[in-house]
């Protein structure tokens, strides 16, 4: 047993001597060939038969890329000191390790080979895609426009979302519009999914219809009568916002663009009361043309 630790320690100081005295040259990354020109066929096909990664030659030297070829050669001579074999001698990795520091400092030590690795590194890099940033918005605002019997008489709808961000597809929330709602409401949708969070701000606005005009939280509208109703005033019926038959008691002797008010027949309002129908009166006065003297034309 002694004479075998002699004869291993022996081999370890050879070792030593021989790859990393002065005239020692490292071997080239993934070649036989040395500076020198010697070749070793049997190392190289070997080292090319193990590897099968790229190695890091700057992380073999404990080193980023930025580093300075000064800084190469001395963590290399630290390294290659504190892992040799002889200073490790019951480490089975010793020798590799040794290597690998020897392989990492002839390619880096080298300005021509370390450009032609750093290439080599830059290349194998998986290419990334455009880089994303930011806070997804979550909260939309959107305004539909509805008839005035929909306020009046109340509705349901859907509000749709086709956001692009959404894997999932097109959003789809019922959105129920209770009668007697005040125009320019805001209903506030949360929203689910990858958007939980946030909603969908839908304001109600009125669409003006051919025969009822909005005026605040007044309605609108025109009656047109004869011009005997007029004169004699009377009842006329005319059909009111939600569809339902309305009466309209027209003073006698009314004149034409006066305004006769209903009250609480117009929209709905804060508070309990709806506002007014405001109906404007048109007519055609009779009109005849006489010779002068009284007899007709």
């Amino acid at each position: 047993m002694r004479f075998l630790g002699f004869v291993r320690s022996v081999i370890s100081y050879v070792s030593f001597r021989v790859f990393h005295g002065p005239n020692f040259c490292a071997f080239r990354a993934f070649r036989g060939q040395t500076k020198t020109g010697w070749h070793f066929p049997f190392v190289s096909s070997t080292f090319r038969g193990l590897q099968t990664t790229r190695p890091d030659h700057y992380a073999t030297l404990g080193l980023d890329r930025r580093c300075t070829t000064a800084q190469i050669r001395a963590a290399y001579r630290l390294l290659v000191k504190r892992h040799h074999p002889d200073v490790n001698p019951d480490s089975p990795d010793a020798t590799e390790r040794a290597w690998e520091l020897n392989a990492a400092h002839e390619i880096l030590s080298d300005l021509e080979q370390r450009r032609a690795y750093d290439r080599e590194l830059e290349a194998e890099k998986p290419k990334a895609g455009p880089q994303r940033s930011g806070r997804i918005e979550r909260n939309l605002a959107q305004d539909v426009r509805l008839r005035i019997e929909d306020f009046l008489r109340g509705t349901t709808l859907e509000v749709r979302v086709n956001d692009p961000a959404n894997p999932h597809g097109m959003e789809i929330y019922p959105l129920v519009v209770p009668p007697d709602t005040v125009p320019d409401s805001r209903f506030r949708i949360p929203r689910s999914g990858v958007f939980t969070g946030g909603f969908v701000a839908v304001r109600l606005r009125i669409q003006p219809g051919a025969r009822f005009k909005p005026r605040g939280s007044d309605l609108r509208c025109d009656l047109r009568i004869s011009a005997q109703r007029a004169t004699k005033g009377g009842m006329e019926m005319i059909t009111s916002a939600t569809g339902s038959p309305l009466r309209v008691q027209i003073p006698a002797g009314i004149g034409r663009g006066e305004i006769v008010r209903i009250p609480g027949e117009g929209l709905p309002k804060r508070g309990e009361r709806r506002g007014d129908l405001l109906v404007k009166i048109t007519y055609r006065p009779e009109v005849r043309v006489v010779r002068a003297g009284g007899r007709d034309w």
